[in-house]
């Protein structure tokens, strides 16, 4: 079994899709009216999307480097091996295995089987008997594993079955990943459509600021730092890419083009679909509908457009879990191959050549989150998890430009190194952010779990 490898069979058009499809999953539906109600102005609103996209586009341009360069499955793993060493390359890829990406994986699936609940009813027990059954971690706060049984067991169905696929073929996977990535992306221009052309909006909302907003500059600033971390949650999953590095055709040029070409159709979906809110509901309305796609809908085509978006909430959220599923696997997968996991982890499918071992390691993980958490908690523990380990990533290009000053570079980062440090700015200050609100939100008894500390 040792002369199996992993085939270079995801071409630019599979690249694009997963870094589109794992960024764009269910947060333009719910963020937007979170944030409006932190920043009280629409123009400032479309501004904090364009700046996290950017600093996105910027952790994608340094990856891009450092990808083309490093074209080898694993991704981050493999190039905090040569940046930091085995010991903390060790430390991101436990933490990508045990947090980072089976909670992403179980959080996705969770809200896509929240809006399959939408068509189907799911049993459940009694609300006496679910929370009769509490795990209780000290400092951290109660689990209840048996609430919301069948909602749970349809996600986790939802894992097997992707994982199912990527199983049998990374082609299979990939190809996959395309057509939802496709439909996805034609379902938002379709909602686009529909308020655009058949809406009745008012182009004053885009510079109508809200009632209540506060002009003082503290209270923008932390309007401003408080949206901008929800922006940033939204477009987590680019750096997904480079963790199937070595099994793309033609690295030097599909690597750049997948992380850059697939973070700017995100940011463009992502300000146009803001766009079409705030030209159906004012700020002031935006901020107070918890189901902002489906009122901003409803005013333009009436009745029947909660199941409308359900449907796009369902596609899009199998399409960021099967962008998930599909790369991040692979770290498990490096690890192994390179002795600091379970032999199993590093097993290839001798007939379809893919990393099974990890695949349904993986798949496992995720399962567990989903039985013990929920949505909410899932994605403050992932994305919190996921920007510490950015930060050092960004520095890491500091760091390989130093020790390996005349390695190739078929993609080099411009205005270097003026984009690193930009990004790790952001990413100490999302750090920092996160820690202070799960710790004052568990004080005031908003959140059951420091989710934070959980990561």
């Amino acid at each position: 079994m040792q002369h199996l490898q992993l085939e270079r069979k995801l071409g630019v058009w599979a690249c694009l899709s997963i870094v589109a499809g794992s960024v764009i999953g269910t947060s333009i539906f719910m963020k937007p009216a979170t944030m409006a109600g932190q920043m009280g102005s629409p123009l400032l609103l479309l501004l904090i999307w364009l700046v996290a996209g950017v600093i996105s586009i910027f952790g994608g341009m340094i990856n891009a480097e450092i990808g083309t360069m490093l074209p080898i499955t694993g991704g981050q793993y493999a190039w905090f091996r040569l940046m930091y060493g085995e010991f903390f390359a060790f430390l991101y890829g436990w933490a990508s295995m045990i947090v980072i990406n089976t909670a992403a994986i179980g959080a996705i699936c969770f809200i896509a089987a929240q809006y399959t609940g939408y068509f189907i009813l799911f049993p459940h027990f009694s609300t006496f008997f679910e929370n009769a059954v509490v795990i209780h971690l000290p400092l951290i706060g109660d689990f209840y594993p048996i609430q919301h049984a069948g909602l749970k067991g349809a996600a986790m169905i939802l894992v097997v079955v992707l994982t199912a696929v990527n199983h049998r073929s990374i082609s299979t996977g990939g190809n996959l990943q395309i057509i939802l990535t496709v439909l996805k992306i034609a379902a938002l221009l379709f909602l686009l459509s529909c308020i655009f052309f058949l809406g009745k909006g008012s182009v004053s909302n885009f510079s109508a600021n809200g009632a209540q907003m506060k002009y003082s500059l503290w209270s923008i600033l932390t309007g401003i730092i408080a949206a901008t971390s929800g922006a940033l949650a939204a477009y987590d999953g680019w750096n997904n890419l480079g963790f199937v590095a070595g099994e793309i055709k033609a690295p030097q040029k599909n690597i750049p083009r997948g992380m850059i070409g697939g973070l700017a159709i995100c940011i463009s979906l992502y300000l146009l679909t803001t766009m079409a809110y705030l030209y159906m509901l004012p700020i002031d309305e935006m901020k107070n509908s918890p189901l902002v796609a489906t009122d901003a809908l409803s005013k333009a085509v009436g009745n029947g457009a909660a199941s409308i978006i359900a449907l796009l909430v369902i596609l899009s959220a199998a399409g960021a879990a099967n962008g998930n599923i599909l790369p991040c696997a692979r770290i498990t997968f490096a690890m192994a191959k390179n002795h600091l996991f379970f032999p199993w982890g590093g097993a290839i499918d001798a007939k379809y050549h893919t990393p099974y071992g990890a695949l349904w390691l993986q798949c496992g993980i995720a399962c567990l989150f989903i039985i013990t958490g929920s949505f909410d908690m899932l994605a403050d523990l992932f994305v919190f998890v996921s920007w510490l380990f950015y930060g050092f990533g960004a520095y890491g290009i500091i760091i390989l430009r130093k020790k390996m000053p005349l390695a190739d570079r078929p993609y080099q980062l411009q205005y270097y190194p003026w984009i690193p440090w930009i990004f790790i700015f952001f990413a100490s200050f999302y750090f920092i952010i996160t820690v202070y609100n799960d710790i004052h939100h568990y004080q005031m008894g908003v959140s059951k779990t420091i989710n934070s500390a959980l990561g």
